[in-house]
């Protein structure tokens, strides 16, 4: 008689188990490896953003865009066609929020959130300042960076958003420091204005608000955020580090949402209180 050789039950309960094991061990390590990766491939982009910036201004007599200042700071609009296309120019996007919250179509998702990128912007802007009409190109601006809106070159005897004098901008990336003053970060809207006392949002997927903080205080990397600095570097920043950063000239790094300023850990929003201190 001919003997058949297979498996029996056991063993194979057994080989399941093991390769049970071995996912159960691996998984984590391959959601790591791809969120790194998703880090890097934020922080390569807010690199090109930064290159963008030192060419703009060595062109401009070393100033950054004006902010067209009662149009609503509408700087992305300054760009060139090739770099306001957000079809084209694949660096508006973060690679956790690559999808308009508003699509080609017109429809609007339900909330902009870390996972949602901003626009599509497709309106035409004048700055009633200089009279000129400014366009966003033949398919419109989104993306999922912002600029730190200190840093536009705003009329002198101008306020920025949220009350900040114009003689607290930066206007130049020539200035002590710049290795600590935000010029693009993850965000929900293309520009911001953070004050020391601005709260984080209250919830980890709260809606995009009038809250400058909270517009870039959002979890896409694990805890941290993309940011691109005044000296051009860029890296990750732990989400309550960002009240340490060096927004505007007066901007005070020990204030209220800081260890140096008295925060303590039942100040903070459930989501974000078991995030590394600074």
């Amino acid at each position: 008689m001919r003997v058949r050789k297979g498996f029996t039950l056991i063993e194979l309960l057994v080989v399941i188990a093991i390769i049970a094991l071995l996912m159960s061990i691996l998984m984590p390590a391959l959601k790591r490896v791809k969120e790194q990766a998703r880090t890097i491939g934020c922080l390569a982009n807010l690199k090109q953003w930064g290159f963008v910036c030192a060419m703009y201004t060595q062109d401009n007599n070393g100033k950054f865009w004006p902010g067209l200042h009662s149009t609503g700071y509408w700087w992305l609009y300054q760009l060139e066609d090739q770099l306001k296309d957000w079809k084209a120019n694949k660096t508006w996007f973060c690679p956790t929020a690559k999808k308009p919250i508003i699509d080609e179509r017109g429809v609007t998702a339900p909330s902009l959130n870390i996972f949602n990128a901003w626009g599509i912007f497709t309106s035409s802007r004048t700055c009633n300042i200089t009279g000129k009409t400014y366009h966003p190109g033949p398919n419109g601006v989104a993306g999922s960076y912002s600029i730190n809106g200190y840093v536009l070159t705003i009329p002198i005897t101008a306020t920025f958003e949220g009350g900040v004098s114009a003689k607290d901008g930066w206007r130049t990336p020539n200035v002590t420091g710049a290795g600590n003053v935000p010029l693009f970060v993850d965000a929900l809207r293309f520009d911001l204005w953070p004050l020391e006392t601005h709260s984080p949002a209250e919830y980890e997927f709260t809606a995009w608000s009038d809250n400058n903080m909270a517009r870039c205080c959002i979890n896409r990397h694990d805890g941290f955020i993309g940011c691109a600095f005044l000296d051009y570097s860029a890296r990750k920043v732990g989400l309550k580090e960002l009240w340490t950063l060096k927004w505007h000239k007066s901007f005070n790094t020990m204030g209220p949402w800081t260890q140096a300023g008295g925060v303590v850990p039942s100040n903070w929003p459930e989501w974000i209180r078991p995030l590394k201190d600074y």
